[in-house]
């Protein structure tokens, strides 16, 4: 069921329903993102499973949107709306030229169905994929798996989209996957690594500005999968201790810091550590402990709506980083602040993945890591400074200077000649190099 008036949705599989289009003011210009509806919520049924999908398009610009696709059972449309807003604040807090999406799936993703599940809806979603929507990988999806489906669609990669603009769709191509596939430090990929590195370089950035001394500030991660993994990765090698993590079957606690590397090497497919495998002197705990232990930044990276009313009274915490979206309620976040716990938003920490995607389509950064690492850390750093600037002199929330931030950069983007953004009702294609 939709809010909207249905219509058709052509080249779908199954049954679908778009809540339709918006007027040309649903775009990026003179919209407040926080209060604004969504352009276009589509509901999709699997006539093979009966799972759920849904695409909720939060903002175009320039006939573009972006954001990932997740599965997870329990997903519902009010969750990918909340994630589409973000996606859209993402882009525009960090001024890339699009606009935000997201999609997702009520479905188990470890269930042996679930790639063909997968490849249906993106099926049913070709005519977004095709032209308008550059999606990747999220919760319960990784990169490699979408791009299977991508893949067997004839689509290529899950950039197409954008990638379909450029003159040259096969070099672009090219030009992308060497960028994400490059080799990094540790034998990951600078794909799989990127999204955790600009949580880290949040978590870094929040010390500086505070003047903490880096090696002796400690960190707990809650999800331990490729973003909670990449986190604690680069908080470990810029000498961060990471006391404790958590996944599904619990926390692990090491008052004394983990050997990250060596802890990330006993993970499965799903982000799960093999308990049997643990060295000496690693305390198991409930899963949920992971928010009351001693550490002085916490970092949910796991699931949305992970700090609630009712455990945000259990964070020690001096700090809350948002490497999952929505991890924080907004009653929570509230009391947090009534402690003087601030809380990085979701669309700054993590938006480092969808920022990075975005410099690699437009060729402003390249497959050599060292030059996206100094983008990325240059550009979160000095974002985190003026959050926490604001916080520290009058105690104003992050999240409320974030979306002051998203807004001046849509704003001046709109009214720019010949900008992106002030052509995103005619739908004017970005020029892709």
């Amino acid at each position: 069921m939709t809010t909207m008036e249905n219509r058709p949705v052509p080249g779908g599989h199954g049954a679908a329903a778009v809540a339709g289009t918006a007027p040309a003011t649903h775009t990026a210009g003179g919209t407040d993102i926080r209060t604004s509806e969504p352009m276009l919520r589509l509901v999709w049924t699997d006539a093979v499973t009966g799972a759920k999908g849904y695409l909720v398009v939060h903002t175009l610009v320039s006939g573009l949107a972006t954001g990932g696709t997740r599965m997870r059972a329990g997903c519902t449309m009010q969750e990918v709306e909340d994630l589409a807003r973000g996606m859209a604040a993402k882009t525009a807090t960090f001024d890339l030229p699009v606009g935000g999406a997201k999609g997702g799936i009520d479905f188990d993703p470890k269930d042996p169905r679930a790639i063909d599940v997968l490849e249906r809806f993106c099926q049913a979603m070709r005519p977004w994929l095709d032209a308008h929507w550059v999606t990747a990988e999220d919760l319960g999806v990784p990169q490699h798996l979408i791009d299977e489906v991508f893949d067997r669609l004839g689509l290529g990669q899950s950039y197409h989209a954008a990638i379909s603009r450029a003159p040259h769709p096969d070099r672009t191509l090219r030009r992308v996957q060497a960028g994400l596939s490059a080799p990094v430090p540790g034998g990951l990929l600078l794909g799989d690594v990127i999204g955790g590195y600009g949580v880290a370089q949040a978590c870094l950035g929040a010390a500086g500005a505070w003047g903490w001394d880096e090696t002796t500030t400690t960190v707990a991660i809650q999800g331990i999968g490729t973003m909670g993994g990449g986190a604690a990765f680069y908080l470990h090698e810029a000498g961060m201790r990471v006391v404790a993590v958590a996944d599904a079957a619990g926390t692990l606690y090491r008052p004394e810091g983990f050997d990250v590397p060596e802890l990330l090497e006993l993970r499965d497919a799903y982000g799960e550590i093999d308990r049997s495998r643990l060295p000496e002197g690693v305390q198991q705990l409930a899963r949920d402990a992971v928010l009351s232990v001693e550490a002085d930044i916490l970092v949910p990276a796991a699931i949305s709506y992970a700090v609630t009313p009712d455990n945000a009274a259990d964070v020690t915490a001096k700090l809350v980083v948002e490497a999952a979206n929505s991890a924080t309620t907004p009653e929570a976040e509230a009391m947090l602040a009534a402690r003087r716990i601030p809380v990085i938003p979701d669309f700054v920490a993590n938006a480092g993945a969808a920022a990075w995607a975005w410099w690699l389509l437009l060729g402003q950064v390249d497959a050599d890591p060292a030059t996206s690492f100094h983008r990325l850390r240059t550009e979160m750093q000095s974002r985190v400074a003026m959050l926490l600037g604001e916080w520290i002199a009058d105690e104003v929330p992050l999240r409320h200077t974030a979306w002051r931030l998203a807004s001046a950069n849509r704003e001046a983007a709109a009214a720019s000649p010949g900008s992106t953004a002030s052509t995103a009702s005619t739908g004017e294609a970005l020029v892709i190099p």
